[in-house]
């Protein structure tokens, strides 16, 4: 068993002292090689935690010998000579990350991502782990993994060491539920005052639509993490047993704003316990932490994953109809902004996270696997809903997959998921795949189409703003100075303007917070003075007649919807329409 012992001095410096403790066969001839993660599951980029390091020291446990080792990667340290040893691995970790994804350290709470700051011994990775705390008696622990001890934490093996992250505090609010014999556990960490039987309430329900979908849930007893932070914060990451959730501000929880972000990224990780924590992705079986993962179905991770989420909170019936298109139309918003849709195809943009998938990046180059991926997705599960008068759905293509990989413990690749899809459907489903998945075809037809057949619609509207709908430019105001921050290809902003510009002057007449009223009389032309890289500059604007841009596009039940479409739509949501 690897031994890890986690203390700390001063919660001011926000450092935490790891110790790990192990026995290294005294038949081994090679040196021990010890290695932190580069990058953590759920986030796929390289994200090089051992810049948080701080003092590494080794040394024999049972003499206090200090040995001599050395770093060999950003990562990796070696040991040589440690045959019939116990080594004894000490360093500290800056915890001063507080996202879903980081760890934390202050007077009031400790908040570790083990995959952060604990290192492994290469080939070693299947022994059990123990993990200690040094805590104040009257601290509790919230975490997925079990307690053998006070304050004592045992993992199987080092993977489910680092997937299950841990709150520690003297604060910690909890509440349960249970869904078919499973405990569920919500923890909230934070100055807030919790509404626990609505929460409650809604997690059962949404809950319990998720485990019926699948028919079982993949693990024993699940735990809701929650930070819960006194400003605007919003982020949540996926883990075996658990999700940690950073969401703020704390007095807003209960707000129907916040809350309903609440319920949706809760809804969302929890779908992942199967969609990627259990159906898993080939390239990922097992992971390697030391370099990327490269996958092309993260859109089938994240996009799938992003429909359900909100789908799954309408269908058990905790949000309306009217909410979940709220919140599809955010999704269509954020895909319709960006013109990076042309450019890159979903198969390829999950390839490109590792890339800069989590960075705006240069404009218009990549697509969202979030939010194409998620509409994708719901053009599938309409059109397979269509195809078979809503005797099968997408439903069943995840649930394929959980029982075909997910209980095996299979990895699954691309032609797995077409020949399964295109079972479902009962016709191959080549040409959707060729067109949305590895293609950029537009989406708005065959989305208005399937969306028909359910007794809605996609209705575009023109942008009410000059500079974006009729230019195609956006702009912010930075000190009083009104800045170009994107520009659409094609458009007449893109012939004249360039990203950082700043506009002095319409036809003469000063900016000043005023741009839109400038452009108000309608001219199909206008004289901008500009600054470009501290030059003043004279450009003209001329509008493409019958181009439009950033138009508006959203979805809403047809006003006319026949008997059919609307037992279709009671079908597909379960409400009435």
């Amino acid at each position: 068993m690897v031994h890890y012992y986690i203390s700390f001095d001063n919660p001011l410096t926000f450092y935490v002292q790891v110790q790990m403790t192990f026995e290294v066969s005294a038949t081994a001839h090679d040196a021990v090689e010890l290695q932190l993660p580069a990058w953590r599951p759920g986030r796929y980029e390289l994200q090089n935690f051992a810049q948080k390091v701080q003092r590494v020291l080794i040394e024999d446990a049972a003499s206090g010998e200090n040995l001599a080792f050395q770093k060999v990667t950003k990562d990796r340290w070696q040991v040589p000579n440690a045959a019939g040893r116990t080594l004894k691995l000490r360093y500290n970790f800056y915890a001063h990350q507080m996202d879903a994804g980081g760890s934390w350290l202050d007077e009031s709470q400790l908040y570790l991502n083990g995959v952060q700051c604990f290192m492994y011994i290469e080939g070693r990775r299947e022994e059990a782990c123990q993990l200690t705390l040094a805590l104040p008696d009257d601290w509790q622990i919230a975490c997925g993994m079990p307690q053998s001890g006070p304050h004592t934490l045992l993992a199987q093996s080092f993977d489910e060491l680092v997937e299950c992250p841990l709150i520690a505090s003297p604060s910690l609010q909890h509440r349960e539920y249970q869904v078919e014999g499973t405990p569920f556990y919500i923890w909230v960490q934070g100055e807030c005052a919790p509404e626990w039987s609505r929460i409650v309430r809604d997690f059962t329900a949404f809950s319990a639509e998720q485990v019926a979908l699948f028919g079982g849930f993949p693990v024993a007893d699940y735990h809701f993490l929650n930070q819960i932070l006194p400003y605007k914060h919003y982020h949540g990451v996926e883990h075996t047993n658990s999700t940690v959730i950073t969401l703020g501000p704390a007095e807003l929880l209960m707000t129907e704003g916040l809350y309903k972000e609440f319920l949706g990224v809760s809804c969302h990780e929890l779908f992942h316990t199967w969609n990627i924590k259990s159906i898993r992705p080939a390239e990922m079986l097992p992971y390697d932490y030391t370099r990327e993962n490269y996958f092309r179905t993260c859109y089938i991770a994240e996009g799938v994953t992003t429909y359900y989420g909100e789908y799954m909170l309408a269908r058990s019936g905790v949000r309306t109809a009217e909410q979940y298109f709220e919140e599809l139309n955010t999704v269509l918003r954020k895909h319709y902004d960006d013109y990076g849709r042309f450019n890159l195809s979903l198969a390829d943009a999950s390839m490109d996270l590792w890339l800069d998938g989590y960075k705006s990046g240069v404009p218009d180059r990549k697509v969202s696997v979030y939010h194409k991926g998620a509409l994708v997705a719901l053009l599938l599960d309409l059109t397979i809903r269509r195809l078979s008068h809503h005797q099968r759905s997408l439903d069943n293509v995840m649930r394929r997959l959980w029982e075909d990989f997910g209980k095996a413990g299979v990895g699954y690749t691309e032609q797995d998921y077409i020949r399964i899809v295109s079972e479902v459907a009962g016709q191959s489903m080549q040409r959707y795949f060729d067109q949305f998945v590895y293609g950029t075809a537009p989406l708005e037809k065959p989305l208005n189409r399937v969306l028909n057949s359910v007794g809605c619609q996609l209705r575009i509207r023109e942008n009410a703003s000059i500079s974006e709908g009729i230019f195609g430019f956006r702009t912010a105001v930075k000190s009083e100075r009104t800045e170009v921050t994107a520009i659409l290809p094609g458009s007449p902003a893109a012939a004249a303007l360039t990203v950082d510009d700043e506009i002095i002057a319409v036809n003469g007449r000063r900016v000043v917070m005023n741009l839109q009223s400038l452009f108000a009389d309608g001219a199909q032309q206008y004289e901008l003075s500009i600054f470009r890289q501290n030059r003043l500059l004279t450009v003209t604007l001329v509008a493409a007649a019958e181009q439009r841009f950033w138009q508006k596009i959203t979805v809403e039940k047809l006003p006319d919807a026949t008997p059919e479409q609307q037992a279709s739509f009671q079908q597909w949501l379960k409400q009435a329409f």
